[in-house]
Order: structure tokens, then sequence, then C-alpha cells
């Protein structure tokens, strides 16, 4: 274990193995603390769509060392493309690649979720203890120690517990008062899937307007795979609910809502039955006025989900982690403070990266009638004429993450 600049070596289980729980090992073991990692999944769960590092999650990913094996695995997606039912281009947005302002509608850092996540275990896994298959069904503490159940029948005791385990967090549903409602809803539903590439299939993510407020994009991260997504606009309780049900309720749920859709929509359907991945969702914030309670504390989407929309979901994840672990190492004989350090010094970040959701705007880009789609089309093609997204994107002050400064670490610090 590489030693760091705690004077007490804690023991501290992270419960959810994914890109935050991960991040968080990273740091904590270079602090010389014990970190134990427990995952629900029976192996490392390198799946998922897309994602995107912004910002100061990019200057995050570089203090850890890891940029270079980042930027071996990016996806080449050069722009955004808005088309209409026959395929036709009507504005294309491209990426930002400068160096400099604020990332466009695609990221230069676009890469699958698998891949940062085996990346991150690759950095951490001769340092962490890693356990499958195992949950943490419960917990109880005291000043001096946590002790854990597991799903397998199993107990220890630990320092400190770290809820990584995602936006539906069961350990956040523990320490937070009975009937409290975490989410922030935008009243907007996603599903994502991978069909078989095709060869019109570009470096150039489409996106497809249809009216009653949904929308379909396609973009493609290799060879032989395409990402697809359905997204829709909707209030229902019947949207809200179809996430919790059976995968078969759920495919059927989206190809009722966007049968009759036009473009590329049958092929899309069809091979939602064969993708080796599907995820359905619905678009919320996790909003909370604390993300600790005694020894228990809450990280990544657990504790301040930002949303996909904010750009800054995995970024975010990365940033906490490297706040929450820099506070333990600087104070482990003094978790308290160490917790209250990580909300006030990480909260005016999240407060930032969660208001660039504006529901609003969200709603501008799902028109619901085909002349409001034809306007945003006239709209942006115009902009994209006169080049306003990219001087926009070049001249911006900073990126979506505000100019809000990453602390420097207390193991640079001493490396230093």
């Amino acid at each position: 274990m590489t030693q760091g600049s705690a004077t007490r070596s804690l023991r501290v289980l992270i419960a959810g193995g994914g890109v935050a729980g991960q991040a968080l090992a990273f740091w904590l073991t270079r602090g010389g603390h014990r970190v134990t990692v427990v995952e629900r999944f029976p192996a490392l769960r390198a799946t998922g769509a897309q994602v995107d590092l912004r910002g100061q999650g990019i200057e995050a990913v570089h203090r850890m060392g890891l940029l270079d094996a980042v930027r071996d695995k990016l996806v080449d997606e050069k722009g955004v493309a808005f088309v209409d039912a026959r395929g036709r281009v009507r504005a294309t947005i491209m990426a930002n690649t400068s160096g400099q302002g604020r990332q466009s509608l695609t990221s230069e850092y676009e890469i699958m979720r698998g891949d940062l996540v085996r990346i991150l275990n690759e950095a951490t896994k001769r340092d962490a203890e890693y356990v499958f298959g195992v949950s943490v069904d419960g917990f109880e503490q005291d000043e001096h120690q946590v002790l854990a159940h597991f799903s397998d029948g199993s107990c220890a005791e630990f320092d400190l517990l770290v809820g990584a385990d995602g936006q539906g967090s069961r350990i956040r549903r523990a320490i937070l008062p009975e009937g409290f409602d975490p989410y922030w809803r935008v009243g907007i539903h996603m599903a994502y899937w991978f069909v078989p590439r095709i060869d019109s299939d570009s470096d150039i993510r489409d996106t497809y307007m249809v009216p009653g407020g949904r929308q379909i994009m396609r973009r493609s991260h290799n060879p032989t795979q395409t990402q697809v997504y359905f997204v829709l606009r909707e209030a229902s309780e019947e949207a809200s609910a179809i996430h919790r049900e059976p995968v078969e309720r759920q495919q059927g749920f989206w190809a009722c809502r966007f049968r009759d859709a036009g473009w590329q929509t049958e092929r899309f359907i069809e091979g939602m039955r064969t993708s080796p991945f599907f995820y359905s969702q619905e678009i919320a914030q996790v909003r909370t006025d604390t993300w600790s309670k005694g020894r228990v504390v809450l990280a990544g989407d657990a504790a301040h989900c930002a949303s996909p929309y904010s750009g800054m979901g995995i970024s975010g994840g990365l940033v906490g982690a490297h706040v929450l672990a820099d506070e333990i190492n600087r104070h482990p004989d003094d978790l308290p403070t160490a917790l209250a350090n990580y909300d006030t010094v990480l909260r005016p970040f999240v407060n930032h990266i969660q208001a660039e959701v504006n529901p609003r705007l969200l709603r501008l880009g799902m028109p619901m009638t085909q002349p409001a789609i034809n306007v945003f089309h006239t709209v942006t093609a115009l902009a994209c004429f006169l080049r306003i997204p990219d001087l926009v994107a070049r001249r911006s002050k900073a990126d979506r993450g505000g100019d809000w400064q990453l602390p420097p670490s207390t193991t640079q610090l001493k490396a230093a």
C-alpha cells in the first residue's frame, strides 16, 4: 500500500465499485488507509453507455496519473448532428478540441463507462480489497466504529462506511429521515442499449426529434456497435414506474412510445431485443442537505447525482471522491471535522453543476410539435452557419463546473 499523509490508518468500507467508489479507493489507499470495496454484482460492472469528462473532472483524472490511460480509450466522436426524418443533417455542432474554453455538446474526452471503470480498477486493485457479489444490507454505528452487515450473512467492523452505491443508494436511505424524497425530477425519461453498427453510422452523434416531446440519439463507439438512446418528455405515473419493472416490460413500454417515430426507429427497436445491454431510467438529481451521519458518508451519485443533462455526472463523482479522500487524509483522527469539511468544500461545486440543468431549456430541446421542431432546426442551422456554438465554446472562461478550483491533495503536496 502506498503511504501518504495520514497519521492513522483507517479501516474504510466502500459500498459500490463504480467510478466514484473506485476513485475514492485510489486516493484513500494512497493516504495509507485500509480500504475494502464491496460490489453487489458478481464481477466488475464494466458496462454502460458513453460518458464524458469535463472541466474539473479532467483535472481529477490528471492528478491520478490516469489521463494517458483515458486518452488511449477515448471514443472518436467529432460532434453532434441534428437530423430530420429522412436522415438529412440540418445542423452540426462540432466538439471543441482547442484545449480552451468550454466543451460543446460532445466532449473532447468521451469514453465508454466500462473502459473508465476498468482503468480505475487496474489502478486500485493491488492496494484495495475488492469483494464481489456482496452488498451492505444494514449497519449499526457508535462514536467509535461502524458494524456492517453483509448480504452473505457476515459482518465486520470499520472506522468509516462510504455509500457509493449510486442514484438509488440504500446507504442514503438509511441515514436520511424516513419519508424524505431526495429526487429532483425534470419530467424526462431515457433508455439506452446497443445495436449492430452499419455503414451509415458515422463518428458524428445523430439527434432526431420526434413530435410529442421525443428524441432519438445514435452514436457509435467501436467498429461493430452503435449506441441507441430513446428520450421521452412525459410526467405520467406510468413513465416513472416503468424503470422498476422487469426488462421485458421496460422494452415494451419504449417500443410502444416510439413505434411511429420514423427515421431508423424500426432498426433500433428490433435491435433492442438482442442487445447485450439495456438500461431505463428517469432523469433526476439527488439533492440532500447532508451527506453524512456519524461514521457513514455518501459519495458520487448517492450524494449528489447531477443527471446526464448536467454533463458533469462522471466528473462530479471523480471530483467528490478527490475532496472526500483529501479531507479524510488530512483529518484521520477527527472524522467529524473531515466529513464537515467535505460538505463545506464540495457543496458550492455541486450546487453549480446541478443548477446547469434547466428544465425550461430541456423542454426547448424536446419540442412537442413538428412546427416547433422545424423552428429549432432552422435556428440551430443558422447559429452553426455563423459559427456561434464554436465561438461561444472557445471564448468561455470556464467549463460547466464554473470557476471552482479542485483543491490540492495532501498526497500530492507530500510528493512535491
